[in-house]
């Protein structure tokens, strides 16, 4: 590794709201710091950031990932660790419907996922995520981000009045991609945060609720909450404040977990699909 003297970054936006690629950037050389500084800001700036066409060892992504803060290491119990966390480094995650004596190797294997924000149900949710293709089926697994800077300024006021202060509150079922399938095991754990999260580093407002997790709010009836939830949701994943990013190999990915939700598109199980994903922690309670 050698370190690469290089300031001026080449940012290209992809949407309006939510999405930027940086070009011309070999991550397995160590960007002076600098450098390094002004992705930070592209980072803030665009909420999602891909930098195309990497070769990254595993050691690589998770220097990478310190450049972002301290890395957190995964979360969920042991019993949701498949046979495949034996062969790479810790702190390392993977998400994989390759499956070895009938078992997938990795986490997340099958089908598409609704829009979430990754560890809402904890104490403290991840701060950002990065996620590192190694193989991709030929189509499907895209992955969905939503803006919640650009869902919240345009949210409806009568609504945004109404949860304006509010705690949301959010469990996940591990082992199930969609809310009430039934193929859920017991919740690893439930959390309440405010409805719309003031950014530590930007001071904007972000929609911080979302449809996979978020089940209700401290002090408005249930009925009540649903459907203010559901408008929001609704408001939330418009087309206009999403970006969709098709994967290709060697794409490095990292999406700021505090004022953006995701989802994934369903792909063929019988296609290998293998991404190393990476966290950045979090800090209990923020805001």
């Amino acid at each position: 590794m050698t370190v690469m003297a290089q300031t001026k970054l080449d940012v290209v936006p992809l949407t309006r709201h939510i999405g930027a690629e940086i070009r011309g950037l070999d991550l397995r050389d160590k960007p002076d710091d600098a450098t390094i500084k002004a992705i930070y800001q592209a980072w803030l700036d665009h909420i999602v950031i891909i930098f195309p066409d990497q070769k990254l060892s595993q050691e690589d992504l998770i220097r990478v990932t310190g450049y972002f803060g301290e890395q957190g290491m995964p979360r969920r119990p042991p019993k949701f660790f498949p046979k495949g966390y034996s062969k790479i480094l810790p702190g390392i995650m993977l998400i994989s419907n390759i499956r070895e004596n009938g078992e997938p190797i990795g986490a997340l294997p099958d089908g598409e996922m609704m829009f979430h924000h990754d560890m809402i149900h904890s104490e403290m949710p991840d701060k950002a995520t990065l996620l590192y293709s190694v193989e991709i089926p030929d189509a499907g697994g895209n992955t969905l981000f939503a803006s919640g800077y650009a869902a919240y300024d345009t949210l409806d006021p009568e609504i945004r009045n109404r949860l304006e202060g509010r705690l949301a509150i959010h469990h996940y079922n591990y082992g199930s991609t969609q809310k009430g399938d039934g193929k859920g095991t017991e919740a690893f754990g439930a959390c309440k945060h405010p409805v719309f999260r003031t950014h530590e580093d930007t001071n904007r407002k972000a929609v911080y609720v979302n449809r996979l997790m978020t089940v209700g709010v401290e002090g408005i009836p249930q009925d009540e909450a649903e459907k203010l939830l559901n408008a929001v949701f609704d408001h939330a994943e418009k087309k206009e404040f999403v970006y969709e990013h098709v994967w290709r190999l060697g794409d490095l990915l990292l999406w700021d977990n505090r004022c953006s939700s995701h989802a994934r598109t369903d792909f063929p199980s019988t296609q290998r699909r293998l991404m190393w994903r990476t966290t950045v922690k979090g800090a209990v309670r923020p805001y």
